[in-house]
């Protein structure tokens, strides 16, 4: 769906440093509550940050997640067309992404727009860094990115958000576990259809993951 383009940045995950890696509006990583294998979560995740390297995932985890972005296809894991450019970085925890505007004007990112497809198939809204279980059900302003700008930040489904019991951290269910269940991720795919208001008109621009393989740590 989308026509090939150059690419941005200068080095793949593994070979070299990498273009510069996502700020996201970050979550403090307070304290976070232990699992509770009542409610079927066997691992909670405080906001998420980025990590470097050609695998992603805690050192401590059992197993290890490597990426392919399938569509628009990339082995840097970019995309660009005349107005945007895009890098991502799949993680356990969520799914890491930066925005450059390539012109001088703003664009703003619909989130209510948008959608994120989970690995098992389902999809609906789409969580970022700011978004917070009280506020789950409530509209989301869009995001402004100004001309020449870069915007960095993550992604997940709204609907792995959970209850900070007052915290006020933003707590959620791990986009991919990091358990026993690991293996049966293998080959699954994800992804997000990012809304953006580019010059009044709306464009959608989608892109999908698959997760390659799931070594052992």
């Amino acid at each position: 769906m989308f026509a090939p383009a150059a690419v941005l940045f200068l080095a793949a995950y593994g070979c070299g440093a990498g273009p510069p890696a996502p700020q996201p509006a970050a979550t403090p990583r307070a304290e976070v509550p232990p699992p509770n294998p009542q409610t079927g979560f066997t691992n909670i995740v405080s906001g998420s940050s980025d990590s470097v390297g050609a695998t992603s995932g805690s050192a401590a985890a059992p197993y290890r997640y490597r990426f392919r972005q399938l569509d628009p296809p990339s082995d840097r894991f970019t995309y660009q067309d005349r107005e945007l450019s895009f890098y991502f970085k799949p993680s356990p925890d969520a799914l890491h992404f930066q925005i450059e505007n390539r012109q001088d004007r703003p664009v703003w990112i619909e989130w209510d727009r948008s959608t994120f497809i989970g690995s098992w198939g389902n999809f609906g809204k789409i969580a970022n860094s700011t978004s917070t279980w009280a506020n789950r059900y409530s509209s989301q302003a869009p995001t402004q990115i100004m001309g020449l700008q870069r915007y960095g930040d993550y992604l997940l489904p709204m609907e792995y958000l959970l209850d900070p019991a007052g915290s006020g951290s933003q707590l959620h269910r791990p986009l991919l576990p990091q358990d026993g269940t690991s293996p049966q991720y293998s080959g699954r795919t994800f992804g997000v259809d990012l809304v953006l208001r580019v010059e009044g008109n709306l464009r959608t621009y989608s892109f999908r993951f698959r997760v390659e393989s799931v070594t052992p740590n």
